[in-house]
């Protein structure tokens, strides 16, 4: 069933709309175990399940008068029990680096947020992904820290962001933002111009690719 219908996003060539689309493993058995058979294409270290229904697909394309073109998808775990907020993500190679990758990542979190939990990928994830989800991560804490000027505890990044405790010291770790002080992780003092400035470069570096917008993101 289709999400969103009326997405529209800047592409480095032009103004497309993308929709997303849910399929339940359960009622399309045969087009999403078609789907893990494609991203082993992609994923040498993918694991092929064919009991897809405990997961959910979200399909994401471009669309244009021709119609829907397939660009890239994630599963993810219906179980309530699991943490996990992501199984499997792919995009397929002609699509790569226009930000269809966070697009999904972000939209993966956005759910986590709606069930109240802090999400993470399951493991192993592929040099991309792993450079795609440090990407994120580091982008979301250094945003988050602006807006409250640093005035937040690690556990409280962890629950605004809907990024697990875990990945958000990572990424704290990864730009040096952190401490121990009296047997705990803190967070270190920051130049706040010098993370406006970080951002600032990367929002120029990425301004042409797909940003996931919640607020135009409505579920039919």
């Amino acid at each position: 069933m289709p999400i969103d219908k009326s997405l529209h996003t800047e592409t480095k060539l032009n103004t497309h709309s993308v929709s997303v689309f849910e399929i339940l493993g359960s009622e399309e058995k045969l087009y999403c175990q078609n789907l893990s058979l494609l991203a082993k294409l992609f994923l040498d270290h993918k694991s092929i399940y064919f009991d897809v229904a405990p997961f959910k697909f979200y399909i994401l394309t471009e669309n244009d008068n021709q119609g829907s073109h397939f660009v890239g998808y994630f599963s993810k775990e219906m179980s309530a029990y699991s943490d996990y907020n992501l199984a499997c993500i792919m995009v397929l190679p002609p699509y790569q680096k226009s930000g269809y990758g966070q697009f999904l990542i972000a939209m993966s979190y956005y759910y986590s947020k709606l069930e109240n939990k802090q999400g993470t990928p399951e493991v192993p994830l592929s040099d991309l992904g792993k450079l795609s989800y440090k990407s994120y991560w580091i982008t979301t804490v250094l945003e988050c820290l602006l807006k409250y000027k640093c005035n937040i505890s690690i556990k409280e990044l962890s629950d605004i962001t809907g990024i697990r405790y875990e990945d958000v010291v990572f990424a704290l770790n990864e730009i040096n933002l952190i401490k121990y002080w009296k047997g705990q992780q803190v967070l270190q003092s920051f130049n706040q111009r010098q993370i406006e400035e970080y951002l600032n470069k990367k929002k120029k570096q990425k301004e042409h690719h797909v940003k996931f917008n919640q607020a135009y993101f409505i579920s039919k």
